[in-house]
């Protein structure tokens, strides 16, 4: 089977669902904990505090309430693995926003509590084929949800990188599918059966056009674990330095990422 022609990977929606609304309460606990000196702690996103990046985690559950109070678009734009590749674009606008919200709401609970409960309502019946008119273009709920659990996993390890010790915990299923979806765009960017990538537990995909590897030990294999790969697929670490310091272990004259890196910013 050529790589264009894969099936694409399906998402047990019920299990999304759970894993989106497990994650966020996860950072609301956190948070919560916060003092006003850490709040205004840097983070690795260039001119985000804390307070700035723990505002914007409500923004990305939010989308998914005000989208579902919108009316239904008249057909999808989007596939879940178009969505990596159409977040770029908007960058800008959601710096912007991020900050008018944290300086809005200084009481983050409060906020938090809001979205988790007007979230927490939407979907308790939504029909996961419902359309979603989201900026990137209109998708299916079941697939915007998955692409909440990359919002929600990046930045909970952009909130554990800028606050030492606060080891927010990640949901396993959240986990998996954000490693998953950032695997497939991967294998979407550069199709091909030349080199197996692996993130263990979770995911092994190949791509890199070239000689296919059919059996036996692929003679082009990059391995790593989750965090690191979605540190790498999403800018927050560079290849070079991933690989120096042992985070990713690569073989093989096909085993070089680095031009593909990142998938998003």
């Amino acid at each position: 089977m050529s790589p264009a022609k894969k099936r694409a990977r399906t998402y047990d929606s019920a299990k999304i669902r759970t894993a989106v609304l497990t994650q966020f309460g996860h950072v609301r606990q956190a948070v919560r904990t916060l003092t006003e000196e850490q709040l205004a702690l840097p983070t690795r996103l260039e001119g985000w505090t804390v307070r700035d990046l723990a505002a914007h985690v409500t923004m990305a559950a939010e989308t998914v309430s005000r989208n579902l109070d919108r009316d239904e678009p008249a057909k999808p734009e989007l596939t879940l693995l178009d969505w990596p590749f159409a977040t770029a674009t908007r960058a800008g606008d959601i710096a912007d926003g991020t900050r008018e919200l944290a300086a809005a709401n200084p009481d983050l609970d409060a906020l938090y509590a809001r979205t988790e409960e007007r979230l927490t309502q939407k979907l308790a019946d939504a029909p996961g084929d419902r359309l979603l008119a989201a900026r990137t273009g209109a998708m299916t709920l079941a697939d915007y949800l998955v692409t909440r659990t990359v919002e929600l996993v990046v930045h909970t390890d952009d909130l554990n990188a800028a606050v030492p010790g606060l080891d927010i915990p990640y949901d396993r299923q959240a986990l998996a599918a954000c490693t998953r979806l950032l695997a497939d765009a991967l294998a979407a960017r550069a199709p091909g059966g030349s080199t197996e990538v692996r993130i263990p537990p979770y995911a092994v995909v190949q791509c890199v056009e070239g000689p296919r590897h059919t059996r036996g030990t692929p003679p082009n294999v990059v391995e790593t674990d989750p965090l690191t790969w979605i540190r790498l697929a999403t800018g927050r670490l560079a290849w070079g330095d991933a690989v120096a310091d042992a985070k990713v272990s690569a073989s093989g004259e096909r085993a070089d990422l680095g031009g593909l890196l990142p998938l998003m910013g």
